[in-house]
């Protein structure tokens, strides 16, 4: 089986003069997205279909395409020997198709609340006649002297109770009513903010083949698209601190294709086609000097005002975010067995093997990645001076062959969920820290001693004592290890003098005046870390942040 493969650059189309006999009826193929390889922004999907093509020019008009496509990123494969002539890309923006399947149930909804509201003013309509002709027969029945007394009195309370049923029946057709047209204007209001977003209705591609003869022909299309992408995003469970950390790697992918992409193989790149593939290329450094431009901004009363300061607003994607756990540990136990990694190139891949389907509504679905458990190192972390809290932190090593990338954890402790941090890879060396969270029986306290400070003028300086004592204590049933950080102040000034440091046996940069100490706690104990410094300054100064 022969196979000829037709790649579109910019606009080129390949026209083949053919006897017009020869140019047989347009059909229409739907194409079965296979494969969609998902980049940070944009992704490629992959379309297969077999067709059947007659002996000489065949037009077929392929559907399930997606919309806005990278025309420059077209790839057709076509077998049997068959020529592909040209492929011409179209979006469909017929009305049935420019819906969002968010708008187009609110638009039925409307629909039939709106069939629904005729009826009930038919119905009040009915009522209303029948009243007035109740109305019009007790002007007659009044009027109509003929009648005994006891007669005029049975035809009048089958009137009054007739024309009773009949108002309290209208009296809830009118609040029936009043309900309807309520819901309609809130579904109508959701409906102008659906349509506000930027969905992006489906495609369809034109391709023109020639086939020497009657032959069918297996056909792959590949083409990039804009509107998706995925970022990630992880679960941390920490059960106990003598145990590994077991980290869940996953994915939040969105797509705003036009298309559904219903059961498809998933394949994960950290790569960016948007970000382009041409190397920077320095030009010239010229050196000048600076010639200040002044300029005034003035107002009806001729005073110069500075010029008002241009601002710009940014969105941020994904906003809408599935539940903290996502999908539950069991549920991901044996992901690791559907996931295979490919870092052997520029860029690493995560293929997926099982199918998943993604619908084009722009929201986020979150899909299992890799499932790690990483050895780990625990400690408590405490800045008592910022925070009264001590936080559980666990150190990893090793974590470069994990093919991270910067993004939000959701943290779990202890089988609880305590909340959200952040994946930096920017910032980690080598070791990873995570933090697991605040740990309330670790108690942490930082006083000022009074008793021991002082204030003294001596000569023309003013020299001022400051003392402090951090108690920490441990009401957990395990001993645990603890880094604790303060500071000493440090002066820039040289009438700003710091004497008589007291920092006990915490580790002291001279340079940052950072102190830190790293202890550890058994279960009910307590310990204090005393620390102190004098600060002179001149006479008659006040210094701003003493404290």
């Amino acid at each position: 089986m022969t196979q000829t493969k037709f790649l579109f650059s910019a606009a080129l189309l390949i026209s083949v003069s053919m006897p017009e006999a020869l140019l047989h009826a347009q059909a229409h193929q739907k194409l079965n997205i296979e494969q969609a390889t998902v980049f940070l922004s944009g992704a490629e999907l992959t379309s297969t279909a077999n067709i059947s093509l007659s002996k000489g020019e065949n037009e077929i008009l392929f559907t399930n395409v997606a919309g806005d496509v990278n025309s420059q990123s077209l790839t057709v494969n076509a077998t049997n020997g068959v020529v592909i002539e040209s492929a011409t890309f179209q979006n469909n923006y017929l009305e049935a198709e420019i819906f969002s399947p968010e708008a187009k149930m609110i638009k039925d909804s409307i629909l039939w609340l709106g069939a629904t509201k005729d009826q009930v003013n038919n119905k009040i309509k009915v009522l209303n006649q029948q009243l007035a002709i109740i109305t019009a027969n007790q002007k007659v029945s009044g009027e109509n002297t003929g009648l005994s007394v006891a007669e005029l009195s049975k035809m009048l309370d089958l009137v009054n109770s007739k024309m009773e049923g009949y108002l309290n029946q209208r009296t809830e057709e009118e609040a029936r009513l009043k309900k309807l047209d309520e819901r309609i204007a809130r579904l109508n209001k959701q409906l102008d903010e659906e349509q506000k977003k930027d969905y992006q209705p489906g495609g369809q591609l034109l391709v023109k083949f020639y086939a020497k003869e009657s032959t069918s022909s297996a056909i792959t299309i590949d083409y990039i698209v804009p509107h998706a992408g995925w970022t990630p995003t992880y679960d941390i469970f920490a059960d106990e601190v003598n145990k590994p950390v077991k980290l869940y790697y996953k994915a939040n992918i969105y797509q705003n294709s036009g298309v559904k992409w219903n059961n498809v193989r998933l394949t994960l790149s950290t790569g960016n086609p948007n970000e382009g593939v041409q190397a920077p290329a320095m030009n010239r450094w010229y050196l000048a000097f600076y010639e200040p431009v002044y300029k005034n901004v003035y107002r009806n009363n001729n005073m110069p005002q500075a010029p008002a300061a241009a601002y710009s607003k940014t969105r941020s994607a994904g906003d809408v975010m599935e539940g903290a756990a996502g999908i539950m540990k069991d549920e991901q136990s044996s992901i690791n067995e559907y996931v295979s990694v490919d870092n052997s190139g520029v860029n690493t891949s995560f293929d997926i093997d099982l199918p998943y389907t993604i619908p084009s509504d722009g929201q986020q679905h979150l899909v299992a990645i890799k499932k790690y458990e990483l050895p780990a190192t625990y400690h408590y972390f405490a800045v008592p001076k910022l925070d009264k809290d001590a936080f559980l932190q666990a150190e990893i090593t090793n974590w470069e062959d994990l093919n991270l990338l910067p993004g939000q954890t959701n943290i779990f402790y202890e089988g609880t969920y305590v909340g959200q941090g952040n994946i930096d890879m920017r910032n980690v060396r080598d070791t990873m820290t995570i933090s697991l969270g605040r740990d309330k029986k670790i108690v942490v306290k930082r006083v000022r001693d009074t008793k021991l400070r002082s204030v003294k003028t001596i000569g023309n300086n003013v020299r001022e004592t400051f003392a402090y004592t951090i108690s920490v204590r441990n009401t957990r049933k395990e001993n645990i290890n603890l880094v604790i950080e303060d500071q000493q102040p440090v002066s820039n000034d040289k009438d700003i003098v710091i004497e008589d440091k007291e920092t006990g046996s915490a580790e002291y940069n001279e340079t940052t005046g950072l102190m830190k100490w790293t202890i550890s706690l058994n279960a009910n104990e307590t310990k204090t870390l005393p620390f102190g410094y004098t600060i002179k300054y001149p006479k008659g100064k006040t210094i701003a942040n003493m404290r």
